[in-house]
């Protein structure tokens, strides 16, 4: 009998240690299924973080593009203004000089003194060039008695002047005028030549 309590405590042992062993086995296989699911659901909350993450340096991205075009739009168009009305101030300072010839017009119309009108045009013409001169730059090339100059003259005519020891202007046929000192429109003129 003593056998048998002995052989039934071994095999109540034997049935212990193995329901231990297959319960250590479905935890390790539980215990190693779960590093498994935590690592990929920590992977799928990262992925989903940096779609997130992208799509707002997208959305980004597309409102900067957009500020850019706008901006070179409005550039564009400022500098488009700023050349079509670049010349306004010298338009309206023009306009004063207009007005006096209109007014020299009209009394030349009621039979005026054509001295007089020639004065007033005259006078005219050399406020707007003074004008002209101090605000813009301009300023006319003297010419008739100065050395022939290619860069500010352009010789029409020519004539032999034994007088003369280098080649010089002697008649004025167009006025020249230099901006800020460069030719925008060089003399027409005729010049002495020496022998």
């Amino acid at each position: 009998m003593k056998k048998e309590k002995n052989n039934e405590t071994e095999k109540e042992e034997i049935k212990e240690t193995t329901e231990t062993v297959e319960e250590n086995k479905e935890e390790q296989e539980t215990e190693a299924q779960n590093p498994v699911e935590d690592e990929l659901e920590s992977l799928r909350g990262k992925v989903k973080e940096l779609e997130e993450q992208a799509s707002q340096a997208k959305d980004q991205m597309l409102r900067h593009q957009a500020e850019v075009e706008n901006f070179r739009k409005r550039l564009v168009r400022e500098r488009e203004d700023a050349v079509k009305f670049a010349n306004t101030k010298l338009i309206e300072e023009i306009l004063q000089f207009l007005d006096n010839l209109e007014r020299a017009e009209a009394a030349a119309r009621q039979g005026g003194d054509a001295v007089a009108l020639a004065d007033g045009v005259a006078m005219t013409r050399d406020q707007l060039l003074s004008a002209l001169d101090k605000n813009w730059g301009l300023k006319a090339i003297e010419s008739v008695g100065q050395e022939f100059d290619p860069e500010c003259h352009e010789a029409c005519m020519a004539a032999v002047d034994e007088s003369l020891e280098h080649e010089t202007v002697l008649e004025e046929f167009q006025k020249g005028y230099k901006l800020h000192d460069r030719v925008i429109r060089p003399a027409k003129v005729k010049i002495g030549k020496p022998c």
